[in-house]
Parts: C-alpha cells; structure tokens; sequence
C-alpha cells in the first residue's frame, strides 16, 4: 500500500480536487441548461447536452462553426445547426455569452461567469484573442464614472492591434 503524502503528492491532489470542482461546474451548468429548457417547454436532447458539454470543455472564445468541428469528431451526426441552436438556447439561459469582435464577420462564444470578469486584446491581423485583467484599469473606469456622476453597470474594453507573432512576421 502506497501513502500519498508529502509535498511530492500535493501537485495531485490539487489536480484531483480543481477536476472534481470543474466537473461540480459542469454538472451545474448542463442542469442549468436542462432547467431552462423545461421552463420553456423544450426537450432536453442528448445533442444538446453533448454541444454544452463541449463548449463548456472549451477554453476561451469560440465560434460555432470551430465548436462544431470540435464537436463532429466524436459525434459526426450532430449538425452544424444544431450547435448554432444550442448556442442561442445557452446564451438566452445566461450560460454563454456572444461577442463580436471588430471586423471579424462571426460572434464568438464564451462561458458566462460574472465573477470573471476580464477584458480583450484582439490580433486584427490572425485574430488571435488574448484575455486579461488589470486592477488599475478597472480602477481608473472606475474613478472615470464616479467624477462623472456615473454608476457603472456593464462595461467592456477590446484593445485592438498587431499579437506579437503578427508584429515579427
């Protein structure tokens, strides 16, 4: 029998217990999912639960037609339309969000976590989109609304420009 302690074990068991939480998230939001659809008189499919599963196995933005090519490796009978249908349910429910970004001619896709927040550079050569966080932007917005009379709700900020594989290119 093998002990697993020590601090060669706690790289493990950091990884088992961050993928038992993202599996809690998962779980919670496909019930979410099935829960809005039941409320609006939709059947919950397994196609539908299957396209929420990957998007929500996705990291950052996404667009459908990449989600369905994602999706048609392991499921080659679900359709490019039923994707775009689940995105639209997903983001109706509140668990996805669509963004366009500048001159790119399709809507990306992201998780919806409020608690998140974060803002956008955007490559307007390759369209490489890299997410961050600044506190001193966020203050400064901040500040900005309140010397303003302004009580911010929402806001959202896409910096555009050359990534820096476009600059050296």
């Amino acid at each position: 029998m093998h002990r697993r302690d020590g601090p060669l074990h706690a790289p493990v068991d950091r990884l088992q217990t961050q993928n038992r939480n993202q599996r809690a998230i998962m779980s919670k939001r496909i019930a979410d999912l099935n829960k809005y659809l039941a409320e609006k008189g939709l059947k919950v499919t397994r196609q539908r639960e299957t396209v929420a599963q990957v998007f929500f196995d996705t990291d950052g933005h996404i667009s459908a037609e990449e989600l369905y090519l994602k999706v048609s490796r392991s499921h080659p009978g679900i359709g490019l339309t039923t994707v775009y249908r689940t995105l639209r349910l997903l983001t109706e429910a509140g668990l996805a969000k669509e963004r366009w970004f500048g001159e790119v001619p399709q809507g990306m896709f992201e998780k919806e976590d409020s608690s998140r927040h974060h803002d956008h550079l955007i490559c307007t050569r390759c369209g490489k989109i890299v997410e961050f966080k600044e506190p001193l932007i966020e203050k400064l917005q901040e500040e900005v609304a309140q010397k303003h009379g302004f009580s911010v709700e929402d806001h959202r900020m896409e910096l555009y420009g050359l990534c820096s594989s476009c600059r050296t290119a």
